[in-house]
């Protein structure tokens, strides 16, 4: 328990240290939205602008953001959020907290598709794998997970929008609000994770089929169904449970390409958006939003660690 308190409190810390990072890196890219329209005409207008949003001077807009972030009094009393992710400089009449609420659902939904996906189709083809080793079965998933992890997400939902959605007209080719808009890009971004999960539940469970308290097991009479799925696979899930923190992690946050791909409206496609016109603002809140996602599933990734197997503790 103490474990966990210590790294709750230094959640604030790192969130600061990425948020600095990502400051550095932002002011180190010249130009702005301001300087893109009519309005470039006129330098004094433009420093106008970027004084009313407190960007006439880097320093100045460092300590402004970060004092404005969290406000728990304006929140208690009703005037504001609890955290304010400041204005969005490319869509002047949004800010980024109504971007994030309104985009970050669509993101999370497909991260979520694709993890679910990933996990009950990548831990019964790994157990399969490990039970039934040097079959056909086994080759041809290592096979299919080789695959899976070299083929970049671009190349494979390019194949799929073209072989499902132009040539076979069974799904939509790019938008998003209805169940066939999710199919194909949940598709997309699963397969890594799912080549992933079956290779580790394959390993995990080969380790763990020739340890001693499997045979013991085996010779005890116990149905092969309950030896696999109640004595070994509860070991095995491990070194997957383990992997499932990052890779839950990097589906939420990680989905740009695929949200340009499909067309989807999520975060990603809004960040990436972001860095092209230069909208601080914008790759200010994201890279908060998406390291506190981070942050988040790798502390109950180690809170998961106990409830799977209690002789695991974090305190040591």
């Amino acid at each position: 328990m103490r474990h966990f308190v210590i790294r709750i409190l230094l959640c604030p810390l790192l969130l600061w240290a990425i948020y600095t990072i990502t400051f550095l890196m932002v002011v180190m890219v010249p130009g702005n939205p301001f300087a893109q329209d009519d309005r470039a005409t006129n330098q004094a207008v433009v420093d106008t602008i970027l004084a009313e949003y407190h960007a006439d001077d880097n320093w100045e807009y460092y300590k402004y953001y970060l004092g404005n972030l969290f406000n728990p009094v304006d929140a208690i009393k009703g005037d504001g959020p609890l955290v304010d992710l400041g204005p969005s400089w490319e869509y002047t009449e949004w800010s980024c907290n109504h971007i994030i609420f309104a985009s970050l659902p669509i993101s999370m939904t497909l991260g979520f598709s694709a993890i679910s996906l990933a996990v009950f189709l990548g831990i019964p083809i790994g157990v399969i794998s490990a039970v039934k080793k040097n079959s056909w079965f086994d080759y041809a998933s290592l096979s299919i997970a080789l695959i899976g992890i070299s083929l970049p997400t671009f190349v494979t939902g390019s194949a799929l929008l073209i072989c499902c959605s132009v040539f076979w007209l069974i799904f939509p080719v790019e938008g998003w609000g209805t169940v066939g808009h999710l199919v194909l890009p949940s598709i997309t971004l699963s397969l890594p994770f799912m080549a992933y999960i079956a290779r580790l539940t394959r390993l995990g469970m080969l380790d763990v089929l020739s340890a001693d308290y499997i045979r013991t097991a085996h010779a005890k009479g116990l149905p092969p169904r309950n030896v696999i799925w109640t004595h070994a696979f509860k070991n095995a899930f491990l070194p997957v449970l383990s992997y499932l923190g990052p890779a839950i992690a990097q589906a939420l946050t990680g989905s740009f390409v695929i949200e340009k791909i499909f067309n989807i409206p999520g975060l990603g496609q809004h960040f990436v958006n972001g860095v092209i016109n230069r909208d601080r603002g914008i790759i200010m809140a994201t890279a908060l939003v998406f390291s506190s996602v981070i942050i988040f599933f790798n502390l109950l990734v180690d809170m998961a660690y106990h409830l799977v197997d209690p002789r695991i503790t974090v305190d040591k």
